[in-house]
């Protein structure tokens, strides 16, 4: 399959390897960071070296990494040949970091005028809807009161886009009765391949898929194989896992979260590597094999 560096997501042709802003908070993706310059530093560096998709939530520390992205990055060339915020509702959380469903349709509104507020944004370019039914599987359930108030809310201009995280294809297909859906984000990862079918019939609809976790989370992908092939083409194993997904589907946009520089500037040029079809055969084995 032909290697092509963007795709057509939320209206705009963007770099298939963007930059995932869940790290930029504390430990546990709560609370500020340790070094709230650092984590300036790096949003800078993710513009300056091209990306131009960024993922967040306004969850994320809660507010924190909004507020650290407006900083760095305010005021934003959006939908303009520049940079596409990306944002999930569909959460919340507790005093101790805890992770709890806030999927009420006021639930969902709420959440939308934070990550304005918190973003400084009079419209958010792509909102996707996470459902919480099991944190990294998706798990069918209704969605439709949530989709229709996202509907309700981008007639009135507040929100550009409307995505899906953590969903089933069944799920993709009642949001798209009420709604156009531009993205699907979901666990997926050279190893976690539970998705394969629905990144296929998503590519036959010209709509991204988003994988999160793309390098395993807060569980990096390990394998001794994985190793031996990186070390043989003198790249690192992360930059193997990131240019196979590149390659496996031309509609996979990639989020890989980091709060360091270099491993940004790594993580970047996994787009460049030129992968065989020996290594690309071999990675595929890798991978299936878990």
């Amino acid at each position: 399959m032909p290697r092509t560096s963007t795709y057509s997501f939320a209206g705009r042709e963007v770099n298939r390897m963007g930059y995932g802003a869940m790290q930029l908070a504390g430990p546990g993706v709560f609370g500020p960071p340790k070094d709230r310059a650092a984590a300036v530093a790096v949003l800078r560096e993710a513009v300056a070296l091209g990306v131009d998709h960024i993922d967040t939530s306004d969850f994320y520390g809660p507010h924190v990494t909004n507020q650290i992205i407006r900083e760095a990055l305010h005021p934003y060339a959006t939908n303009a040949g520049g940079l596409t915020l990306v944002t999930k509702v569909g959460a919340m959380r507790d005093d101790q970091g805890g992770w709890l469903p806030a999927f009420t349709p006021d639930d969902i509104e709420r959440a939308v005028y934070d990550n304005l507020r918190n973003l400084g944004l009079d419209a958010l370019d792509v909102v996707n809807l996470r459902m919480m039914g099991d944190v990294h599987a998706p798990k069918d359930g209704p969605l439709e009161p949530q989709i229709e108030r996202l509907a309700a809310l981008r007639e009135r201009g507040l929100v550009r886009h409307v995505g899906l995280s953590n969903a089933t294809l069944a799920q993709v297909a009642a949001a798209q009765r009420i709604v156009p859906i531009v993205g699907v984000q979901n666990h997926y990862n050279l190893v976690h391949r539970a998705d394969d079918a629905l990144i296929d019939a998503l590519a036959a609809q010209g709509i991204a898929y988003v994988p999160f976790f793309p390098l395993g989370g807060f569980s990096p992908i390990q394998s001794s194989s994985l190793s031996t092939l990186a070390a043989r083409l003198e790249v690192t194993p992360m930059q193997l896992a990131l240019a196979w997904l590149l390659r496996r589907s031309p509609n996979i946009l990639l989020i890989p979260g980091t709060s360091s520089v270099a491993h940004l500037r790594e993580n970047v040029a996994a787009a460049q590597l030129e992968l065989d079809a020996a290594a690309l055969a071999e990675l595929d084995a890798i991978g299936r094999q878990g």
